[in-house]
């Protein structure tokens, strides 16, 4: 026979109703006896009934994730593997479950979240991203919806929720770095130029330069464009320019690896003739050849603080909105040396 509510109380030595409560996460019952209650039911095998517990607490007890792209090409990028990492992980801890949008274009993943808001389907929403242009975050202002980004909000940063790193500094370090092994003619190769990360990252990379007083060539900064990895077109053009850079800052693992085979089947060796840092610490850094110098971001903390922060808000709805900066630092290996 399966464990009752009855035969938990009975074995914890209080009411039912207090089981009851416990399941219903009531802030009337103390922590000590939450948890107390809680190993009982652990111990016994109980397992909650969780629809009847939506239609107690008229929640469902799932967390929605919006992606930057399409779920199938996010997941190319190891990053965001880590970012949902640890969002799992905080939702494990509360009981929450995950509901992934899974539109293949903006649009399709702009009316995902619509189903998702109207349609009751998940409780709050956490947004992979920050952007210009965005549909997704004005409509759920406009909705009086719960949600958190990843990422600073390029709009009233001080009436949202968000978790991010300091990337204008993580940038201005990386730069510095370089500028410390002797380079000058230092280029950078970003992500989309309408994500807020990307205009971060450059601003912290013309504030290094300036501060040095290292030469700022446009034609050294080029963007992804539509999510692209494929580093071909941009390694040629920084090759072909008149005095091309001797150090890249790219701003993601992957597409450093891309840049990277790129340079090789061009003749360009790294680190012998150009050094390259880049974002991240994924496991690309560290199998890549040679293995990357890049910026540990701490993306399982990011997701993971994201949907924490959300759960508790979620949990104490008058308690004001946080927001985050998750520390960087730079990881040393291989792919950067310095300039004699």
């Amino acid at each position: 026979m399966s464990v009752t509510i009855k035969d938990v109380a009975k074995e914890a030595g209080v009411a039912p109703s207090t089981v009851s409560r416990v399941i219903a996460d009531s802030p009337r019952i103390s922590q000590v006896t939450k948890k107390k209650v809680k190993k009982v039911m652990e111990d016994m095998g109980y397992h909650m009934n969780y629809n009847a517990r939506v239609l107690v607490r008229q929640a469902t007890q799932k967390i929605g994730v919006v992606m930057k792209h399409s779920s199938s090409h996010s997941f190319d990028n190891p990053f965001f593997s880590e970012v949902l990492s640890g969002i799992s992980k905080a939702c494990q801890e509360n009981d929450y479950s995950l509901n992934l949008t899974t539109g293949e274009s903006e649009e399709a993943i702009f009316r995902d979240v619509i189903k998702m808001v109207q349609g009751k389907r998940v409780d709050a929403i956490v947004v992979l991203y920050s952007k210009e242009d965005d549909q997704v975050v004005p409509y759920l202002m406009q909705q009086n919806f719960p949600f958190v980004m990843v990422g600073k909000p390029l709009m009233e940063a001080s009436n949202i929720m968000y978790v991010d790193n300091d990337n204008v500094q993580a940038s201005n370090e990386a730069t510095d770095y370089l500028i410390q092994l002797g380079h000058e003619r230092i280029g950078i190769v970003g992500g989309e130029a309408d994500f807020e990360v990307t205009k971060a990252r450059v601003e912290g990379y013309k504030k290094a330069l300036a501060l040095h007083g290292c030469p700022q060539n446009a034609s050294y900064i080029k963007y992804r464009k539509d999510g692209s990895y494929d580093g071909t077109i941009i390694a040629e053009e920084l090759l072909g320019l008149p005095e091309p850079p001797t150090a890249l800052v790219i701003m993601d693992d992957f597409h450093a690896l891309s840049i990277i085979t790129a340079l090789k089947e061009a003749g360009v060796s790294v680190p012998g003739d150009m050094s390259v840092i880049s974002f991240n610490n994924t496991i690309v850094s560290r199998l890549s050849s040679p293995s990357l110098t890049t910026v540990d971001t701490n993306a399982g903390q990011l997701g993971y603080y994201s949907a924490d922060t959300l759960i508790e808000k979620l949990q104490k709805p008058a308690m004001m909105n946080k927001s985050l900066i998750i520390p960087t630092n730079i990881v040393e290996r291989e792919s950067c040396r310095e300039l004699k």
